[in-house]
């Protein structure tokens, strides 16, 4: 994603990056799958110094912006391994509040997942075309709906209703990132489009009534426009004092009705997309970022049942 080369905190460059080891680029191809932003060698930190003279200094092979984390990469040699642990060592005891791991090839993978980046399954993996919107970019834009509808409803009780399954990572974040007292509300539906223009037929209907409320319905993705609008003219009818659309996801390019979307997250090509609450016969939900799947992959799993590949 992005890259900076030199030996202190300068300016990024143009240059293509040249790395010290293969390992380090196998590295930022992982880090680029994930959409993780990485500095190669960023800067370099002061160890020793003898009478005024530097003696040691110590450059880590990356910095991981998002996860705040410097990271130096090492091999199997064992005496390479030593002296990297006491660097880091001296390097963890003058820089107390920076963070430093050293990672051996196998490691890539358990520290992504670990800070919520890397997928759960190598079924998952195999079945990924491209990850569009990473972890720390979901944070950053659930975020900022979230101030948008605090700053719009001030003064007001707003009640969302999600509408069921893939909506339940986004609707679990907005709601914290909105700072107003609030109701939520579920409902289930199945929507018949095509020559039934957007029929809904509703599976798990609201407990709490709308009338007279300022709802806000939460959507993971619009796409046609067809079925949403069936929704809003049958939500309309309990009148409520005003309704309005957040969805996570807009795929504009398949509109056929134009939709009122007071809120959006992000707009996405026309491509079959996963991850982060939506599906994919059941699979993908719990993967924490938004991706593409590869479409040989979807094509073979249409016809069979999804198993160990």
């Amino acid at each position: 994603m992005s890259a900076k080369a030199g030996t202190d905190e300068g300016a990024e460059s143009d240059e293509p990056v040249r790395f010290a080891h293969e390992s380090e680029e196998e590295f930022t191809r992982i880090l680029d799958f994930y959409r993780v932003a990485w500095q190669y060698e960023p800067r370099t930190f002061p160890l020793k110094e003898e009478e005024g003279r530097l003696v040691e200094a110590f450059t880590p092979d990356f910095y991981l912006p998002d996860l705040d984390l410097y990271i130096e990469l090492t091999t199997l040699k064992q005496s390479l391994v030593t002296q990297k642990h006491g660097k880091i060592r001296r390097f963890q005891e003058r820089y107390p509040d920076l963070q430093i791991k050293l990672l051996h090839r196998s490691d890539y993978l358990s520290l992504l997942a670990k800070y919520g980046f890397g997928p759960f399954s190598e079924v998952e993996v195999a079945g990924i075309e491209e990850v569009l919107f990473s972890v720390s970019e979901l944070e950053q834009r659930v975020d900022e709906l979230g101030a948008q509808i605090s700053r719009e409803y001030r003064g007001k009780e707003p009640l969302l209703v999600g509408v069921l399954r893939g909506v339940t990572c986004f609707m679990a974040d907005l709601i914290r990132h909105i700072s107003l007292p609030l109701e939520i509300d579920f409902m289930a539906i199945s929507s018949f489009e095509g020559e039934r223009g957007g029929a809904v037929r509703i599976l798990k209907d609201l407990d709490e009534p709308l009338a007279g409320r300022d709802v806000i319905l939460v959507e993971d993705i619009v796409d046609t426009g067809m079925t949403l609008n069936t929704l809003l003219q049958e939500l309309q009818v309990r009148r409520p004092a005003s309704l309005k659309v957040c969805t996570l996801l807009d795929k504009r390019v398949r509109r056929l009705v134009d939709v009122p979307i007071e809120y959006v997250g992000f707009e996405v090509p026309d491509e079959f997309v996963v991850g982060y609450g939506l599906d994919f016969r059941q699979k993908f939900r719990n993967l924490p970022f938004i991706a593409t799947l590869k479409r040989d992959w979807m094509r073979t799993h249409l016809e069979t049942k999804i198993g160990p590949e």
